[in-house]
């Protein structure tokens, strides 16, 4: 197998950008024979078309340009006048042969890799002037195939001309005896037959030839794993840098996320690993937002802004831990641990106005219930931790 410098075998498919990028190259899988074998079909079917036409046409044309008056013969501007005639007139009639011809040139690279229009393919390769190079192609293994398609071809061609010429023998020796227009007409009918025989058979060549092209394609612009991984960090990103770009998004989440902390309502702790910020505004909040929750660092910074902020801390580890795995930030608490909440919240309020107006010290509430689903949601999670 082919290598690359680094010793890698080229073992994988081309990936779609590598396909891409060849095709920009105008590196697309061809085949000579379908396109000879299509232009020769449509050519042998426009004959059928227009071949009666144009050969009516073209034995007028001869007729009339034999039948020259004799004055006209020594007149040299006249004959270079008739000349130009006849020119002009057999090109009106073949022109619509030619005009399907060359759009059947068209029609091969359509079909197989469809249009594609590129300089690359112009630009003059120096490569190709080397003589090894081109002894290794003379001698390499498209060498060989290209010598067994042409031995085919001529076996098949030879075998169909043979199969033909017996079986209409007794026909073109029948030509000598019919009248001469009705003899052209006849041949010509048949030699029309024969070369659409041999353009159809050429089909078997063409369906070997294009499968093997396409592989043969795909063969050249295999690749190894380096390469892949190589365009996958062109594609996708570099990992490292991808990874420093996270972090840096990350920071960023989190400082914008500790400037919301002073607007929280209260802290809820785990107490140490877990923090979640809750704040919630009459006239502003229809429900309680979690408006910033960490763990380990992050909890401990969220808990040193909301003290510096005189902001209450609250001690309720199972339901810090069910708000910082069900609720991300800016969202509103979940419905199953609304009334927790609220009771967290109300007590926190009745805190404040007890220092404010020296009342008797509020209870703290033992009651917080959490559903089952969240305790489950916990556990879960906290198989992960620590």
């Amino acid at each position: 197998m082919a290598e690359q410098d680094s010793g890698q075998e080229r073992t994988e498919q081309p990936t779609a950008k590598k396909l891409a990028d060849a095709r920009k190259k105008g590196q697309i899988a061809r085949s000579k024979e379908l396109n000879t074998t299509l232009m020769l079909i449509i050519a042998a079917l426009s004959f059928f078309m227009v071949g009666g036409y144009l050969g009516n046409e073209l034995r007028i044309m001869m007729q009339s340009g034999l039948q020259i008056e004799r004055g006209t013969l020594f007149t040299t501007s006249s004959m270079l006048e008739a000349f130009e005639n006849n020119v002009f007139q057999g090109l009106k009639y073949i022109a619509p042969f030619l005009l399907i011809t060359v759009v059947s040139a068209f029609i091969g690279p359509l079909v197989m890799g469809g249009w594609n229009f590129t300089l690359s393919s112009a630009k003059p390769k120096f490569n190709k002037l080397n003589p090894a190079s081109g002894l290794k192609r003379m001698f390499g293994q498209q060498a060989l195939v290209e010598l067994l398609k042409s031995l085919a071809k001529v076996g098949l061609i030879g075998l169909v001309g043979t199969i033909l010429l017996w079986g209409l023998a007794d026909n073109f020796l029948l030509l000598s005896s019919e009248p001469v227009n009705q003899g052209i007409i006849h041949g010509g009918k048949m030699m029309l037959w024969e070369f659409l025989a041999f353009s159809t058979i050429l089909l078997l060549v063409a369906g070997i030839d294009v499968p093997y092209q396409i592989w043969t394609h795909k063969k050249k612009l295999r690749m190894t794993r380096q390469d892949i991984k190589e365009e996958f960090k062109q594609t996708d990103g570099n990992p490292e840098v991808k990874g420093k770009v996270r972090a840096l998004q990350r920071e960023m989440a989190q400082k914008r996320m500790l400037e919301d902390v002073p607007e929280a309502s209260v802290i809820l702790i785990n107490p140490t690993h877990f923090s979640v910020a809750i704040r919630y505004k009459d006239g502003q909040d229809h429900s309680p937002v979690v408006i910033a929750k960490g763990t380990d660092q992050m909890a401990f910074r969220i808990r040193e802004v909301a003290e510096a902020n005189s902001i209450p801390l609250f001690s309720a580890p199972p339901l810090t831990r069910a708000l910082y795995y069900s609720t991300e930030i800016g969202q509103p608490i979940p419905t199953g641990l609304f009334v927790a909440v609220a009771k967290v919240l109300a007590y926190i309020y009745r805190i404040n106005e007890q220092m404010a107006s020296r009342q008797a010290p509020v209870q703290q509430p033992d009651d917080l219930d959490i559903p089952t689903e969240f305790l489950d949601l916990n556990r879960k999670n906290n198989k992960f931790e620590r």
